[in-house]
């Protein structure tokens, strides 16, 4: 039984019937070999990459970790970009938590909210955009994570 070199399925003839691949004659194609042990347990870069903004630090890390993700400049780079985010994104609700309840306790519980409402909708648009393979650098934290990716 001859297999196709290009889809792996059955061929009784020529020609596959399944893709329209040629095969030589009289010389059967071998079966398809089953994949490498591992090699089906990684993500895709643009996967990894877009997971890395998750609203937590785990994932980020994780993909920093990792050894086939952390040796790939666009993962580490989301991943480094998307570590730096929450950090500006920590350290300005420390900022506001102190500064603004001296004001007002509504203006602050405003201020928080508007801007866990903003990270959360940017981290969403860096999710997309890293998915579709397009990397945007932002302003401060973007140059910081280049220069470690």
């Amino acid at each position: 039984m001859a297999f196709c070199p290009s889809c792996g399925a059955t061929v009784d003839g020529r020609f596959c019937a399944k893709c329209g691949a040629s095969l030589a004659e009289g010389v059967p194609a071998a079966a398809p070999q089953p994949p490498a042990a591992g090699s089906g347990s990684t993500l895709a870069p643009n996967i990894a990459s877009a997971l890395s903004y998750i609203p937590v630090l785990i994932p980020a890390i994780l993909f920093l970790v990792w050894a086939p993700y952390n040796r790939d400049r666009t993962v580490r780079f989301h991943a480094w970009q998307s570590l730096f985010l929450q950090l500006a994104w920590i350290v300005t609700g420390i900022a506001l938590s102190v500064v603004i309840p001296i004001v007002s306790w509504q203006l602050w519980l405003a201020a928080g909210q508007l801007l866990n409402l903003a990270v959360v909708v940017l981290a969403l648009y860096l999710m997309w955009k890293a998915y579709k393979g397009e990397r945007v650098v932002l302003p401060v934290i973007g140059d910081l994570a280049q220069k470690q990716a």
